[in-house]
């Protein structure tokens, strides 16, 4: 036991502990996740007890913020209770290893851990609608119609005529359609006819055909 009292072995339990819950949240009741951290807070809290650090405050506490996230994953609520499930944990978890900045760090620094062990096998896991309901999956991509401004490289080497004055940018008649454009060089006056030599995303340069 006394090897599970180093504050190493215990930043590492914690992290084991985050790890599970991050697996748990991400599969939605696989058993894995549950498995994992059930063994890793026996042994954090067995041992923390038997070094007389923790109360029955921080133990419930900890199992408060458990229910919580088991409650968040069976009823269809918007994320809140799962939020202060995990800040529960958090809690205890900072009261159990001191309750003072160097518990604050270890905790962190196993938060890290944990997220980067989770960062490396999240594409393997299958996915939770309480998952589901942290991540955004739409993605508003050209194939899907979105698109930040219409094409308009076909302009280029089309001819029209200034309807407004370019000081450099106005406005020009190209294919019988106004188009917003910008002067190449010097004021152009309206009824200049231009030719469009470049498109550079929604910009259209003109030149003085």
């Amino acid at each position: 036991m006394a090897i599970v009292t180093l504050p190493v072995v215990k930043m590492l339990l914690v992290a084991i502990m985050f790890l599970g819950l991050l697996v748990e949240i991400k599969t939605g009741g696989m058993g894995a996740g549950v498995l994992l951290g059930i063994v890793a807070a026996g042994v954090f809290w067995g041992s923390q007890y038997v070094e007389g650090a923790v109360s029955f405050y921080m133990v419930a506490v900890f199992l408060g913020g458990i229910l919580c996230i088991i409650i968040e994953m069976l009823l269809p609520t918007v994320g809140l209770l799962a939020g202060v499930g995990v800040a529960a944990m958090l809690y205890s978890v900072v009261l159990a290893l001191g309750g003072d900045v160097d518990a604050i760090l270890a905790m962190l620094g196993a938060v890290v851990l944990a997220v980067v062990t989770f960062a490396l096998i999240v594409k393997k896991l299958p996915s939770s609608k309480l998952w589901n309901k942290f991540v955004l999956h739409d993605q508003s991509t050209s194939k899907r119609g979105f698109v930040s401004a219409a094409p308009r490289e076909a302009l280029v080497g089309r001819t029209g005529v200034v309807t407004t004055e370019l000081r450099p940018s106005g406005t020009a008649d190209i294919d019988g359609k106004p188009v917003d454009v910008v002067s190449e060089g010097a004021f152009l006056p309206k009824g200049t006819e231009v030719r469009v030599v470049t498109v550079e995303g929604a910009r259209v340069v003109v030149r003085k055909s």
